[in-house]
């Protein structure tokens, strides 16, 4: 599809007719799809119990880098940021309020204009608080402007440079390899956004909320995620073997 995107773009750009919408073109495609298609490679969603079970490990192991991969790991999953809008966040795009803090994304996926978009991210308790791990980065690490979550060397050295959003599905990766998660290698940077709407579903936050936490824009891609994460609820198959074993 993305090539699809890209000769279709180049096309009009040199203001030749789109060859992309020829009938041919489509039918050819549909046939090459259906011989060798097969199902995409999705992220291991991040549920609630596994992200506890992270936080506990980084806040537990006293390293700096650590410190840095909790708040990143949390704001991230709370917050179901795309890597690209996690990796771009600075202190001073950040505001400390009563109920938690708000997040300005200056441009994202869904803002190509750069009109500008908030996220709002409550406190939350011992177990797992987005906001204080984000305040003890920033009083560990010694920042408060600039971005929020850098690169970092051997050792405690904090580099200027921001982390590169591929590094994020590296960190996840790692954190999940070193909790001996199931299926570690799997998880990704797409990990939180996913587990964020399948487990906000499941505890009974409105369809609207999910929507507007994560900014999607499209609202099959959401359902897709939560139905995932229901396949065990309201199954018919359930419901025939419980039956079955009354008599």
């Amino acid at each position: 599809m993305r090539r699809l995107t890209a000769i279709k773009n180049w096309h009009v750009f040199q203001g030749f007719d789109d060859p992309t919408v020829n009938p041919a073109v489509r039918k050819t495609l549909t046939g090459i799809k259906n011989t060798h298609g097969k199902p995409k490679d999705k992220a291991v969603p991040l549920t609630l119990e596994t992200l506890k079970v992270m936080a506990a490990y980084l806040k537990k192991s006293g390293r700096l880098i650590d410190v840095r991969n909790n708040a990143l790991l949390q704001i991230g999953f709370l917050g179901a940021f795309r890597r690209s809008e996690l990796v771009a966040i600075s202190w001073e795009h950040i505001r400390f309020v009563p109920e938690g803090i708000e997040i300005i994304i200056p441009r994202s996926k869904t803002d190509q204009s750069g009109e500008g978009q908030t996220c709002a991210i409550p406190y939350g308790d011992n177990t797992l608080c987005p906001v204080s791990a984000l305040i003890a980065w920033r009083e560990q690490s010694g920042y408060s402007t600039g971005w929020v979550f850098r690169q970092m060397a051997k050792g405690s050295q904090i580099n200027q440079e921001a982390l590169k959003p591929n590094q994020v599905s590296l960190i996840i990766k790692s954190i999940a390899n070193a909790c001996h998660l199931p299926d570690a290698e799997q998880y990704s940077s797409h990990s939180m956004r996913r587990g964020f709407a399948t487990e906000a579903s499941k505890k009974g936050a409105s369809f609207g909320a999910i929507m507007r936490q994560g900014r999607w824009r499209h609202e099959g891609t959401v359902l897709g995620y939560i139905e995932e994460g229901k396949r065990f609820e309201s199954n018919a198959a359930d419901v025939l073997l419980k039956k079955n074993n009354n008599y």
